[in-house]
């Protein structure tokens, strides 16, 4: 039986010597991009290959793209299989920012077909609070085949967030802090504000104060609240660049509402074009 949402630490340390079971560092920063990788260097779950967010899980950067856009899922999926991946085995990925960033991974594997990939709760905060074993060994090669079969159906278009901010057929759920949503601060990306008729929702209201996810029961009242009786696949997630817009993908889906879409290119891309409308200020 596979997770395909959560993992706890518990159970992680208990399959730390289980072949079948495959860890995957995802620790990034987007101001400090080599930070990660560092901290990786220092000391990792035992076991755990590193993932980076610009170099692995990202496609080169173009005039239309956003921050992190989406790599081909062949070559994607050969890194996968590199990494060890392969149709029977459990991923569990994690970082030190409480899913922020490996939220990307989990989605992209489920958007490749992979039936069993699940985060870490708490992730390495938690590990190392619990102290839990970490070491330097870097994992030995071992090629598998992963799933390539990716889901167009999970990904929403720039066109198709155009339509719904102009219809309110569907909702747009911002992951971004408020502020950023808001225009106030903006620290990445060169126009600030948020698609107009969006709702902001930040990745980190999903959280309990010790970094885990809300229980199910929280998460399914917060998101139905928001939907206001609009069905689950009619939520359009997206943040700055696809990232964190995840996370709140995984939050849906723990709480038993499944099938909200992805906006890959999220805000960084949305601002290429400057036809593109733009709001600022809170949300009435």
């Amino acid at each position: 039986m596979f997770s395909n949402t959560l993992v706890t630490t518990e159970d992680l340390a208990a399959h730390l010597d289980d072949p079948d079971w495959v860890i995957l560092d995802c620790r990034f920063t987007l101001t400090d991009t080599e930070a990660g990788r560092q901290a990786y260097g220092k000391a990792h779950i035992p076991g755990a290959r590193y993932v980076h967010l610009d170099d692995d899980l990202s496609a080169t950067v173009g005039e239309t793209t956003g921050r992190h856009p989406l790599p081909d899922p062949r070559t994607l999926a050969e890194k996968l299989s590199a990494w060890g991946v392969g149709v029977n085995k459990q991923v569990v990925v994690y970082d030190d920012s409480y899913g922020a960033m490996a939220v990307r991974l989990w989605w992209m594997m489920r958007w490749l077909g992979h039936p069993g990939v699940a985060l870490l709760d708490g992730g390495y905060p938690k590990w190392l609070r619990e102290k839990r074993p970490v070491n330097t060994d870097i994992p030995a090669p071992h090629k598998a085949a992963c799933a390539c079969l990716p889901e167009p159906s999970q990904i929403v278009t720039a066109s198709e967030i155009l339509h719904a901010s102009q219809t309110g057929e569907q909702l747009i759920i911002d992951a971004r802090p408020d502020r950023r949503f808001s225009g106030e601060f903006e620290p990445l990306d060169p126009v600030a504000g948020h698609v107009p008729g969006a709702i902001n929702w930040p990745f980190d209201e999903n959280l309990d104060v010790d970094g885990t996810f809300l229980p199910p029961e929280a998460l399914r009242e917060n998101y139905q609240a928001l939907l206001k009786g609009k069905p689950a696949w009619q939520a359009l997630h997206m943040c700055g660049s696809g990232v964190t817009a995840c996370h709140n993908i995984l939050a849906m889906e723990i709480a038993g509402l499944p099938g909200s879409r992805l906006y890959p290119g999220s805000w960084s891309e949305w601002i290429t074009d400057p036809a593109r409308p733009v709001a600022t200020g809170d949300v009435a």
